[in-house]
């Protein structure tokens, strides 16, 4: 049987650019990312959070979600695998101000299926899900996980976890796992996933340069652990001006000649470099 090709990307606009991460057990620090300017806030249950704390957080977040936020909220519940992570999503999922729950150190689609179910309100349709890859059996089970389910709306590398798993010393052995959690989603045709954070909250300057070959590696936007971090992530997705009216050109030409051709300066266009052209126009909307 030969597989469905994958649909067309929802406009890029449509895509958050930065997720800011906040530990559920510090309500005042919550609020503060609430009026922070991320695109959307995630509350930690997991790793922010010491096995004490965990009731009070998932107390905590569940009164911040009895009302819908001033900016979407998603919940980073516990390890699967575990007795806190059940009680989160019985505790969370119904409430009316979350947004999205997102799944640590997901191994297999069977994991996927059972929190959409699990997740799923009486009166139908799933809780939004975004599996998070922080091994190296996440990694090989990229595509799969990310078909698992319909409530799966993006997969995203957790890169802490996977560099201490594999022991390697150089950001740029971590390549390869980036780029097969970008073919995987594309493959899937969920959104360009984000990058994993960018420890060191005070070097900007290594965090654009980060950020710029994320890019570079079809990665959109990136998750933050300090609002600080917010507009250097933000410019780094943004289109550059030349960008922009590359994409103008490329355009401008496909409406005068619809097909396959080549511009003035020799790049050749056709419906795939058009498409992308759309993109970028759509991304750049979100700065005017």
């Amino acid at each position: 049987m030969t597989p469905t090709p994958p649909t067309p990307p929802t406009p890029t606009a449509a895509y958050p650019l930065t997720w800011l991460y906040v530990p559920g057990d510090r309500p005042e620090v919550v609020s503060k990312a609430l009026a922070s300017g991320a695109d959307v806030v995630v509350v930690d249950l997991e790793d922010a959070v010491a096995p004490d704390r965990k009731e009070y957080a998932r107390t905590a977040t569940a009164d911040l979600l009895a009302e819908p936020p001033p900016v979407p909220v998603h919940v980073r519940v516990n390890a699967l695998n575990t007795p806190p992570a059940a009680a989160d999503l019985a505790a969370l999922a119904p409430l009316p101000g979350l947004s999205g729950l997102r799944l640590p150190k997901v191994t297999s689609p069977a994991q996927v299926v059972h929190v959409a179910e699990e997740s799923a309100p009486a009166e139908g349709g799933a809780m939004p899900l975004y599996a998070l890859l922080e091994t190296a059996l996440g990694v090989e089970q990229a595509y799969v996980v990310a078909t698992a389910h319909p409530a799966l709306k993006g997969i995203a590398l957790g890169e802490a976890d996977l560099r201490a798993e594999l022991g390697v010393r150089s950001d740029t052995a971590l390549d390869w796992p980036r780029s097969r959690v970008v073919l995987a989603a594309r493959a899937a045709s969920l959104p360009p996933p984000a990058q994993s954070i960018y420890p060191d909250t005070r070097d900007l300057d290594g965090l654009a340069h980060s950020c710029a070959h994320g890019r570079a590696l079809g990665f959109l936007g990136r998750t933050a652990i300090h609002p600080r971090q917010l507009p250097v992530i933000e410019r780094a997705y943004l289109p550059t001006r030349e960008e922009i009216e590359s994409a103008k050109e490329i355009l401008a030409a496909a409406a005068e000649e619809p097909g396959a051709q080549a511009l003035p300066n020799g790049c050749f266009v056709d419906a795939a470099v058009v498409a992308s052209a759309h993109r970028t126009l759509s991304l750049a909307q979100r700065a005017t």
